[in-house]
């Protein structure tokens, strides 16, 4: 029984139990009190009159007693008609109209539906990619309000909890993969589940403890992740030169394939130039695929548009091209330390990793503990002062809360406007309104977490980049003999040909010789509606078959 019906009926019970006391109180005070007789029922309608807040005309009382007998009661019935209805009533009559929540899982004909434990920020965007690609999503969650809200949102969810013992976990036999995303001893309980019951297929679990790796891979899962150590070392490769060789870009595609973002700093040879004066494609070797404008994000630049001043350029290429593209796009960073802003579990992360590279770096932290140099509130200028923010080679902000950090972001970019500002943030959304303030980077961890299991589950046929960027790789065999840039892929769909695999191995820059052959396969990226056109007006061009690709960084179980 739910919760609302049972307060109703407890209400059911109690309202008539207290009108019949204050009926048979209120007849014997005006016999006692005010020599006067009432029977039972001038009295029960009298009760009934007060605690209904209506009136009544047996008004005349002369006892002192009696009149305040008749007070209390009557705030007694004022107090009732505001506590009866918001907390009894409404919600009763709340639940009869609110849709109810699903509560056993659905069976789904056919494996292409991927089952996935508790949502959160790691698996927002999966979640879309999942869609995107043909898969049903059907999500367990524990927590009514979330679960409310993504029924709301159209998704398959399902509100229940592991120890619910009339819990069927049946159908979970017939998905093609599990993804496992509440806390460290849930998600092992959900696999072990799971494998009882005789799943079979593929099951991934996020962990936030690092030490519980090797042990949820031994309850059954085939790939565990840290996606916040991993948001943690994307974050220090852009704060820090020498870790820059070891973890380049925001997200890889491969090995010889690279993600970033940068800004165009107002001294850079590219501020204010078209895109086709610069010739990055021809030069370095480099697409962009959109850019950062006011907070919103453009994708799809035409070679007319101009690089505008402080606009942060995603950029999509090889390591050594997004390095040269850097060296112009951005002065090199001051020789400064490296300040790093929160001394969580991330930051604790960022600052071992610079370090471990031999970057100086100085922790602000609100607590004094070991391995924080300065104590003191990061808003306060005399903190920033202390910490030497101004000739910083680079801020980082490694602060749990959203908020805070797009309120740290606009003070320290007011502070030191010329040093480079890296945000981390927890949710997607929030990455634009840090661009806006003028932050250089910012990376969520659905941003992280996302990719990685989408490029699990569907291999590199289809990559998220941004939001509404996508990387989707094709059989072009149909284009044999022509130069993967002289397809008219580009002029006819406005998608980009970023890479070519060949027997195996990826090629970005390509020489002026360079034909197409029967069994390669081309990397096309753009917008969701650019990709789709492109299958539209080149019909014999399909994505490849995803085959799922093993990510380094993942705890793999055999």
């Amino acid at each position: 029984m739910k919760r609302s019906t049972r307060g109703l009926l407890y209400l059911a019970a109690i309202l008539p139990a207290a009108l019949l006391l204050l009926a048979f109180s209120y007849q014997l005070g005006m016999h006692y009190l005010e020599g006067q007789n009432r029977d039972f029922w001038t009295s029960l309608e009298w009760a009934a009159e007060t605690l209904t807040t209506i009136g009544y005309s047996d008004s005349h009382w002369h006892s002192p007693v009696m009149v305040l007998f008749v007070v209390i009661a009557q705030f007694m019935g004022v107090f009732l008609v505001f506590m009866v209805f918001p907390l009894y009533v409404l919600p009763f009559i709340e639940e009869r109209f609110e849709a109810r929540l699903p509560v056993t899982l659905p069976r789904i004909d056919g494996r292409r539906w991927v089952f996935i434990y508790r949502y959160g920020p790691a698996v927002a965007m999966l979640i879309d990619d999942l869609r995107r690609f043909g898969r049903r999503v059907v999500i367990l969650e524990e927590d009514a309000a979330t679960a409310r809200r993504l029924l709301g949102l159209g998704l398959n969810v399902v509100h229940a909890s592991l120890g619910d013992e009339h819990l069927d976990l049946s159908p979970l036999l017939g998905a093609e993969a599990i993804v496992a995303n509440g806390e460290d001893h849930d998600n092992a309980a959900m696999i072990f589940i799971a494998r009882e019951a005789g799943f079979q297929g593929r099951i991934y679990a996020m962990v936030d403890e690092p030490l519980h790796r090797d042990l949820i891979a031994k309850a059954g899962a085939d790939a565990v992740y840290t996606p916040r150590h991993v948001l943690a070392a994307a974050l220090a490769a852009k704060a820090g030169r020498r870790l820059l060789s070891r973890v380049s870009g925001l997200q890889q595609l491969g090995s010889q394939v690279t993600v970033t973002e940068m800004r165009i700093h107002p001294d850079s040879p590219l501020a204010g130039r078209a895109l086709a004066e610069v010739q990055l494609r021809e030069r370095f070797g480099v697409n962009i695929i959109g850019q950062w404008v006011d907070g919103e994000f453009q994708p799809g630049i035409s070679g007319r548009e101009r690089l505008a001043p402080g606009a942060i350029i995603v950029a999509i290429g090889s390591p050594r091209g997004i390095a040269r593209l850097g060296e112009i796009a951005t002065p090199l960073k001051q020789g400064g330390a490296i300040v790093v802003l929160g001394y969580g579990e991330v930051g604790r992360k960022i600052v071992e990793l610079l370090r471990d590279t031999g970057e100086r770096t100085t922790v602000i932290d609100v607590q004094a503990r070991p391995g924080v140099d300065v104590v003191g509130n990061a808003l306060e200028q005399a903190t920033l002062e202390r910490a030497g923010v101004r000739e910083a080679g680079a801020v980082v902000l490694a602060l749990s809360n959203d908020n805070e950090a797009l309120f740290a972001a606009s003070v320290i970019r007011g502070y030191a406007p010329q040093v480079p500002l890296i945000a981390r943030v927890n949710q997607a959304q929030t990455v634009k309104r840090l661009y806006r303030v003028g932050t250089d980077f910012a990376l969520s961890i659905s941003q992280v977490a996302g990719p990685l299991l989408a490029r699990q589950m569907l291999g590199e046929t289809y990559v998220s980049l941004e939001p509404t960027v996508k990387v989707v790789g094709i059989d072009a065999s149909s284009l044999a003999g022509r130069h993967p840039l002289q397809t008219g892929i580009r002029e006819r769909c406005g998608a980009l040909v970023v890479a070519l695999e060949r027997d195996g191995k990826l090629i970005v820059e390509f020489d002026e010789e360079e034909r197409l052959a029967p069994g390669d396969a081309l990397f096309l990226c753009g917008a969701p509606e650019a990709l789709e056109d492109c299958f539209d007006a080149f019909p014999a061009l399909r994505p490849r078959s995803p085959e799922p690709a093993n990510v380094p960084g993942a705890a793999q179980s055999n």
